[in-house]
């Protein structure tokens, strides 16, 4: 039963994420914004929503499919990644973003031991694998798929999950 409330809570977070994804602006002409225009969007808003794929290379990427098993999750200030080893996902509160439209890089708050039986230590799986724990980089390499280069976790490309239509 907590299997199918981990999909659940997944796909409730991910479904208003989609959307305001579908909601972002994707480029256009520059210039002065007007003076009704909402705050500049934080540097990593192409992120936000549900990729699949990085550990394993991605299959599925339309649909509920995609959307009920994501490997990582964006959003505006929280990073979340499945965990190999619990059914909970791996949550990192980011603490700042710097970057542009092809890389972004985190500094993530320092993530606090969870784990009574580790004592003190980490969960093996609460960063990405890379030589910082509380650092990540993403690159995109195409209009929807990211790379977190040299994170040993994630080896293969991130594929965002889309709703098909």
């Amino acid at each position: 039963m907590q299997r199918w409330a981990k999909w659940i809570l997944v796909a409730a977070l991910a479904a208003p994420l989609a959307a305001a994804d579908a909601q972002q602006p994707q480029g256009g002409a520059q210039g002065a914004a007007p003076a009704n225009a909402p705050a500049q969007a934080a540097p990593h808003a192409w992120l936000f929503g549900t990729w699949t794929g990085g550990i394993f290379p991605a299959t599925e990427t339309e649909g509920a499919a995609c959307n009920a098993q994501p490997t990582v999750v964006f959003t505006r200030d929280v990073v979340m990644r499945v965990s190999v080893l619990d059914v909970p996902y791996r949550q990192r509160l980011i603490e700042t973003v710097s970057g542009g439209p092809d890389a972004v890089d985190f500094r993530l708050a320092p993530a606090g031991a969870a784990i009574p039986p580790l004592g003190n230590r980490l969960p093996p799986d609460s960063a990405f694998g890379c030589a910082n724990p509380n650092a990540l980089r993403v690159e995109r390499r195409g209009p929807n798929e990211i790379f977190f280069p040299n994170c040993a976790e994630f080896p293969s490309p991130l594929k965002r999950c889309t709703t098909g239509n």
